[in-house]
């Protein structure tokens, strides 16, 4: 289906002009003025706009804003179409929201490229906002039947990034990692409810079953090859692996544990101990960190550890901002 293109001029010959460089590739709407540009966003609901600014009654300016101020329409890109070079006008243009300029008179190469370049944004945005979205369900579905979990797979995620970003990870793979680690637990919904729900301590044959977690979770997670997926299944995989090799389910030992793993094992844990179990109560903050600092070098990579409760301030910032919306 043709991506839909919304042209706005008060210039007959320059919509002309546009419709013949753009009409084979894409579906077209014009619009002669402000108002008819804004009715007709409204009813057509266009994947872009080139929008002329100098126009009588209601300029580019003002249609853009108007648009930017409106939820429904605030995502829909616009590119400004204009005689007007100066590097004040851009900015200003630029600073009600458009996305690019076009001068007149234009080229009808850089109007195809630049309409493709920003249609390909629009498409890695919808990608990426449909990743988002199952990772939502993933992670809650993991949790369906584990009803004291809470918040604790955002929050515990909130934690991973803060100390992926203290020990130097660069902003996009420590958002990615707050993505893919709510998804840690999603083998949980292959775990029998009553051992999921069980009011107490685990037997060790139930331990058995409930350690199937981790290889349900990477089966499930690894079935994507896109980069968040691949980190979640690594994540999922290796969250219960521990420094001196006695964790599940490979005994991974010390910086053979992905690294993504040992984050989120110090997250997780942090936030387990912290919160109000069917079987247990909430631990508080300094017999949670006590009882850490004693697995420093067992369960978690003493450096990591180390760096954890170095921004402990943030990391209780997060608590407590996570706490104020259950």
């Amino acid at each position: 289906m043709k991506k839909k293109i919304l042209l706005v001029d008060d210039e007959p010959n320059n919509l002309q002009l546009l419709r013949q460089i753009l009409r084979t590739s894409y579906q077209l709407i014009f619009a002669h003025n402000g108002q008819s540009a804004l009715a007709a966003v409204a009813a057509h609901h266009p994947d872009l706009i080139l929008l002329d600014v100098m126009m009588p009654d209601l300029d580019g300016y003002e249609v853009c804003r108007r648009l930017k101020a409106d939820p429904l329409t605030h995502d829909i890109p616009v590119i400004f179409v204009t005689a007007m070079g100066d590097v004040d006008d851009e900015a200003a243009g630029f600073d009600v929201g458009a996305v690019d300029y076009i001068h007149k008179p234009v080229s009808p190469a850089i109007v195809i490229r630049r309409v493709q370049t920003h249609l390909s944004l629009v498409h890695v945005k919808e990608l990426e906002d449909s990743q988002r979205e199952a990772i939502y369900m993933l992670g809650a579905a993991g949790h369906y039947n584990d009803n004291d979990t809470g918040l604790h797979i955002w929050r515990m995620a909130a934690y991973a990034r803060a100390i992926a970003e203290a020990i130097g990870w660069p902003e996009h793979m420590a958002e990615r990692l707050e993505l893919a680690a709510p998804l840690h637990d999603t083998g949980k919904i292959g775990i029998p409810d009553g051992i999921l729900k069980a009011p107490r301590k685990l037997t060790a044959e139930e331990w058995v079953t409930m350690r199937q977690h981790s290889l349900i979770g990477y089966e499930i997670l690894q079935c994507s090859d896109t980069p968040i997926f691949k980190m979640a299944a690594e994540i999922a995989l290796y969250h219960h692996e521990k420094w001196d090799g006695s964790g599940y389910p490979k005994g991974l030992v010390g910086d053979n544990i992905p690294q993504s793993a040992q984050i989120v094992a110090i997250a997780d844990v942090f936030d387990a101990l912290t919160m109000k179990r069917s079987y247990k109560e909430a631990w508080s903050v300094e017999a949670s960190l006590e009882e850490m600092r004693a697995n420093s070098g067992t369960h978690f990579n003493p450096a990591l550890l180390t760096v954890f409760l170095n921004i402990l301030p943030k990391i209780l910032n997060i608590k407590n901002e996570w706490e104020e919306k259950e």
